[in-house]
């Protein structure tokens, strides 16, 4: 195997580790939700569904494949040759292939289904810069403001994607009402990184409602207080420990988890 088939290779198995992290937090609690990433101007590995489609958490590096911005699947050097062999990609393609299209800093693209989430949209509560050392990420993502798109629709076409995209803007994260989020990276780490930020705080805003508590912003002069730790320290050491996480409960690509 030569050194392009080993990345693209190694591309795979990051994109199905991502929908397993994802699964393994339950922002995905069955077959619903994908992880792109982009290969280059035109092109990108997307996960996808076979005939033998067993959900996000079961995810191989074979349920990644290669698509380019229109939608065709692509013969990369495929184990079956290119024509799929039955797999087929998202039917939320179009969440991917626009933001791509339209994004060239973004990388990777997640979009998932995170009950909290979903709820806190429904409730139409918004996801406010509630912390600060407790998890740092998220106060920053909430700072910078969380847009939403009101529309629970399924983006299978380009103009509903252009839609959600306007509602966007150049935010890393989008809540898509009723349905689950969209968040962007440079890495895949990052991008998955930021689902988990927004699911941690809308999980956070619903305790608080729960608990009678009134939700409102940390105060400006304690959020001046906080570092920015870097990304060795925010992306690397915590995308080490979800992989470790999942390796430790039996998660790992190598392996089926426990059911």
């Amino acid at each position: 195997m030569d050194g392009a088939a080993d990345d693209r290779e190694g591309a795979r198995a990051q994109v199905a580790l991502a929908c397993r992290v994802l699964a393994h937090r339950r922002l995905s609690d069955d077959v619903l939700g994908h992880v792109s990433l982009r290969l280059g101007p035109d092109r990108l590995l997307v996960r996808g569904r076979g005939p033998h489609e067993r959900g996000l958490r079961f995810s191989l590096p074979d349920d990644v494949r290669a698509v380019d911005l229109d939608g065709r699947m692509l013969d990369d050097g495929e184990p079956d040759g290119g024509d799929g062999g039955g797999w087929r990609p998202p039917a939320e393609l179009p969440i991917h292939t626009e933001l791509l299209r339209a994004r060239p800093d973004v990388r990777c693209v997640v979009h998932a289904h995170p009950r909290a989430v979903v709820a806190v949209s429904l409730a139409e509560l918004p996801l406010l810069p509630l912390v600060g050392a407790f998890d740092i990420p998220a106060m920053r993502l909430a700072e910078r403001g969380i847009p939403t798109w009101y529309r629970s629709a399924l983006v299978r076409r380009a103009p509903l994607a252009h839609e959600m995209l306007a509602a966007m803007g150049d935010a890393d994260v989008c809540v898509l009402a009723g349905h689950g989020l969209v968040t962007v990276g440079a890495t895949v780490a990052q991008a998955v990184l930021r689902a988990l930020a927004v699911d941690s705080l809308a999980r956070l805003t619903l305790d608080v409602v729960r608990a009678g508590g009134t939700l409102r912003a940390i105060a400006g002069r304690d959020a001046a207080e906080l570092p920015d730790l870097g990304s060795a320290f925010n992306e690397e050491l915590l995308w080490r420990h979800h992989l470790a996480c999942l390796d430790a409960d039996g998660w790992g690509i190598d392996r089926d988890p426990p059911r």
